[in-house]
């Protein structure tokens, strides 16, 4: 007997329905969050199936997300749970209905239905090991708190521009140690005009720069030159939002090296660490957050190409009568495609073979981003090879098919 259950999920609660094979409605409910919700979810399902249910009995469950303890729950419980992407969802929302109405029953309904009809099609949720999610909990972490702080620079950066540029010429990094500390001790232009040497040099000195009699003289030469202002009492206000600013920028500073930490504790403990680390271009931090994203199910990519196909690095082709293109996919993992972008870019400095492959792609005409996502597309077809067969990366077993057709 097979039972399929759509789960439509909010924070505090969750619309399921229960259908059977024919596409009939058994039961619906509303169920809380958390432990008594489940234990209800299990009572409908136990209700269906009987005291004594079948040994073949398969329960699918479809749901719009592939993590948190609900889910994982539902897994633990024996469930083939269905990570339903909810744009999915919604196009087959449309298939079902033309008025455009919208329930969470109704929503649970679709779900139901989806995985009753499309669950050949549908990808279950990954069984990635428990070390795995936990690299990927404080990499994701790490990674979303270095997007805060360039954001929070960018806005510092505005900042500074309306009403004291002269900052910008001093600081190249506007988010480095020495500049957060001299913009917090003197954050109006008449303040860091008085800066002294010995003041400046001091900072310099405990954010570890080098050459700091050179860099003191030219900090202090570019807050002294004459700039365009504001008024006195507006220059004041803005120094009130840019030491917020600063503020901010300094704690993240902080967590952000101490998630560094943890990032590659966590990560240095996986199986897969070593081979991982193999690869050109990836390090632990860059290696953790492509673990994180990929997972390590060793069943979760079949192929090579299913593999690149979830990196969004393969391209999408587009055919229509004598028209043939192939275009970038702008679908994807955004954390996952950053890394691997990332990767390519660094191997072009540590591996010969994929600067001579980003190096023939240019020559083809391709521009810096597509040579650099079909590099990034080539290194992870390698390492799906190298995970594989449990083998750490080799330069010239890696790229010894294109150097042959390079030769031909």
């Amino acid at each position: 007997m097979r039972l399929f259950v759509g789960d439509d999920w909010a924070e505090d609660h969750h619309d399921v329905e229960l259908m059977d094979v024919s596409g009939r409605r058994l039961a619906k409910a509303r169920l809380p969050e958390g432990v008594a919700g489940m234990a209800r979810l299990h009572a409908m399902v136990g209700g269906q199936l009987g005291e004594t249910p079948d040994e073949d009995a398969e329960v699918v469950v479809g749901i719009e997300t592939d993590r948190g303890p609900w889910v994982a729950a539902l897994v633990a419980a024996g469930y083939t749970v269905m990570a339903v992407n909810p744009l999915q969802a919604a196009e087959f929302r449309r298939r079902l209905g033309v008025s455009g109405a919208k329930s969470d029953a109704g929503d649970a309904h679709v779900l139901a239905d989806m995985v009753r009809t499309h669950s050949h099609e549908l990808r279950p949720v990954a069984g990635d090991s428990a070390r795995a999610e936990a690299v990927k909990v404080v990499a994701r972490t790490h990674k979303t708190m270095i997007w805060e702080r360039t954001r929070h620079a960018q806005r510092l950066r505005h900042a500074l521009r309306d009403y004291f540029p002269a900052a910008l010429e001093a600081f190249e990094d506007l988010d480095a140690a020495d500049a957060l500390e001299l913009l917090a001790k003197a954050p109006t232009p008449a303040q860091a005009a008085r800066l002294t040497t010995a003041q400046i040099s001091a900072a310099l000195k405990r954010a570890r720069r080098r050459d700091v009699a050179g860099k003191a003289a030219a900090i202090q030469t570019a807050l002294r030159a004459e700039h365009l202002g504001q008024p006195d009492v507006v220059a004041t206000a803005y120094a009130a939002s840019v030491q917020a600013l600063i503020a901010v920028l300094t704690v993240l500073n902080t967590q952000i090296t101490a998630l560094q930490g943890q990032v590659k504790t966590h990560f240095g403990q996986h199986p897969a660490a070593e081979i991982i680390c193999s690869q050109p271009g990836l390090g632990a931090v860059l290696g953790a957050r492509v673990l994180a994203e990929f997972g390590d199910d060793p069943h979760r990519y079949a192929t090579a190409k299913a593999r690149k196909n979830y990196a969004g690095t393969s391209p999408v082709t587009r055919a229509s009568g004598k028209k043939k293109v192939a275009l970038a996919r702008f679908i994807h993992n955004d954390r996952l495609i950053d890394a691997l972008m990332a990767q390519a870019f660094a191997a072009l400095k540590t591996s010969p073979g994929a600067r001579a492959y980003y190096d023939r792609q240019r020559a083809r005409g391709s521009g810096h981003n597509p040579a650099l996502r079909q590099l990034a597309n080539r290194l992870v077809g390698i390492l799906h090879g190298c995970l594989k067969t449990s083998t750490p990366y080799d330069e010239t077993i890696a790229w010894s098919h294109h150097a042959e057709n390079v030769a031909a």
